[in-house]
């Protein structure tokens, strides 16, 4: 009886660094599978990437305030999902935060100091995903305001992992990973039949696990201030940005969702960053199948009521 084996391959996606893990008996076999998951995560990237001047996302910025734009319908279907969980979130989460750009927040080490709340406050005024207009009939999208501007980096990695992941499975692929900069999609098992080994990263090293945990089936993602952040007067400063005040959020360092959809896990990660512990962990507790794990300024560990670890 052949062997079963895990082969991966690393490569830049989206910005991101994905790894794509198939379990399988022959590695031409797998690497092939690989490729059509890598061919479709590059179709979602040119599909909603803010960096080429054609692709929809961008499209649909060029003409805020002006007119709609006709748009594909998993386009249309993406924003539509994203905006029903800017209502879950109580606007939280918020697709069109691309107006706060980089005039504002630079996590380089040029910035060297904040900016004021006042400048803040003003720039996030086109925050507002009440404000992105769908048309079905027309298949179009209309952003109202002038200057509005809608990004996918807080639900996108998720969609393209969750994609992968299906095209993998209809290809034969029984069991794999797909991961997205540590936000991650698995199904099946193993070579020795166990459930995947999921590492949550330590909010304070960024290369090392602090606790993990046995899934299939399962999605996990990770929103830290470890990733990406900027030290001023010696306080470090989240690149998670509060859409409702245009300044970082303090208070928490990580937050991790579990979830069976990885576009779900993803988007909720950053939210729940937002609203903070107590108003976080509520609303995850009122969700079917997700959970959270919260760890605070202080290093202390929250969870949601389902989930009990040490």
């Amino acid at each position: 009886m052949a062997v079963k084996n895990v082969y991966k391959k690393g490569l830049l996606l989206m910005g991101n660094n994905f790894e794509i893990s198939v379990v399988a008996e022959d590695e031409l076999w797998a690497l092939e599978k690989i490729e059509l998951g890598v061919l479709e995560i590059q179709r979602i990237e040119k599909l909603l990437t803010t960096y080429n001047d054609q692709s929809e996302t961008n499209l649909i910025n060029v003409n805020a305030g002006i007119k709609p734009v006709k748009v594909s319908m998993e386009t249309i279907q993406l924003i539509q999902r994203s905006i029903r969980i800017s209502e879950i979130t109580q606007g939280a989460f918020d697709i069109s935060y691309g107006s706060v750009d980089k005039s504002l927040w630079n996590f380089d080490t040029t910035m060297q100091s904040l900016p004021d709340a006042g400048t803040a406050k003003k720039m996030v005024r086109l925050i507002n995903y009440r404000n992105i207009v769908i048309n079905m009939e027309e298949g179009s999208v209309f952003l109202r305001e002038k200057g509005m501007r809608i990004g996918f980096g807080g639900i996108g990695k998720g969609y393209a992992a969750e994609r992968a992941k299906y095209i993998l499975k209809k290809a034969g692929v029984a069991a794999g990973i797909v991961n997205a900069s540590g936000d991650l999609t698995c199904w099946g098992l193993q070579p020795d039949g166990t459930a995947w080994t999921i590492g949550i990263v330590h909010p304070n090293l960024a290369n090392k696990i602090f606790s993990t945990m046995n899934v299939t089936d399962m999605a996990v993602a990770t929103s830290g201030n470890y990733e990406k952040f900027i030290m001023i007067g010696g306080k470090k400063f989240s690149h998670t940005i509060n859409p409702r005040t245009g300044l970082p959020v303090t208070g928490i360092k990580s937050v991790t969702i579990i979830s069976p959809n990885a576009e779900i896990a993803d988007a909720m990660a950053t939210p729940v960053t937002i609203m903070g512990i107590e108003a976080g962990l509520t609303m995850i507790n009122q969700i079917k199948q997700i959970e959270a794990i919260i760890i605070d300024d202080n290093n202390n560990l929250y969870t949601s009521s389902n989930l009990h670890f040490k």
